[in-house]
């Protein structure tokens, strides 16, 4: 099995090959170029959006500052929005559906390393995909780990880091990760704790 097969199939690689730290750099050179484009250029940023990763929908937004391992193992539905310094670890493929958003300060980390020190001295990694499903929203300075998927129109809270899979249409708080409850009909009454929400506002 190739290293490319190994990254994408949850075996253990040598993550230090000459070859991947090569292409990595292609990835490295369009961030750099990404993150200096100033605020006015959106149509420059889209351009290296679609340079960067394997798929981007429509009506993405990702604020710079952006950091990404690889760029192209990431895929992105329509109507995406990441504030600033997302942090992909995207050693193998991060799914992010439609409808996300993705709060400042966010890491979303498929890869990982092996726990025993000797392993970990050869530069032993192993990766496992992560999907984050339509509607989801991902809180300030949350940390998804290798091998989560996260449920449609769950909610996680900010600075959670989540250890496991989130089922859809909850909310779910707390380092590790838990469902805190069910997202339900009261919550399309009050929009934050007793404050009520005023439909000829938004309808």
């Amino acid at each position: 099995m190739s290293i490319r097969e190994k990254m994408k199939n949850g075996k253990l690689y040598c993550c230090n090959d000459e070859a991947l730290i090569k292409e990595q750099m292609q990835c490295l050179e369009v961030l750099y170029d990404f993150n200096h484009t100033r605020p006015s250029e959106v149509e420059k940023r889209k351009e290296f959006l679609h340079k960067l990763f394997a798929e981007v929908g429509n009506n993405v937004y990702i604020e710079p500052p952006l950091n990404a391992n690889w760029g192209r193992h990431t895929h992105l539905g329509n109507d995406v929005y990441a504030n600033f310094n997302l942090t992909l670890v995207d050693d193998t493929d991060i799914y992010i559906g439609n409808n996300v958003l993705i709060g400042p300060n966010v890491t979303i980390d498929a890869g990982t390393h092996p726990i025993h020190p000797e392993l970990r001295r050869k530069s032993a990694q192993f990766n496992l995909t992560v999907v984050i499903e339509d509607n989801a929203w991902i809180g300030a300075g949350a940390i998804i780990l290798p091998g989560v998927r996260i449920g449609e129109n769950s909610v996680i809270g900010a600075g959670s880091v989540v250890t496991k899979d989130i089922p859809s249409n909850v909310i779910a708080i707390g380092s590790p990760c838990r469902v805190m409850r069910e997202i339900n009909e009261n919550d399309m009454k009050y929009y934050y704790k007793d404050m009520k929400i005023d439909e000829e506002d938004l309808f």
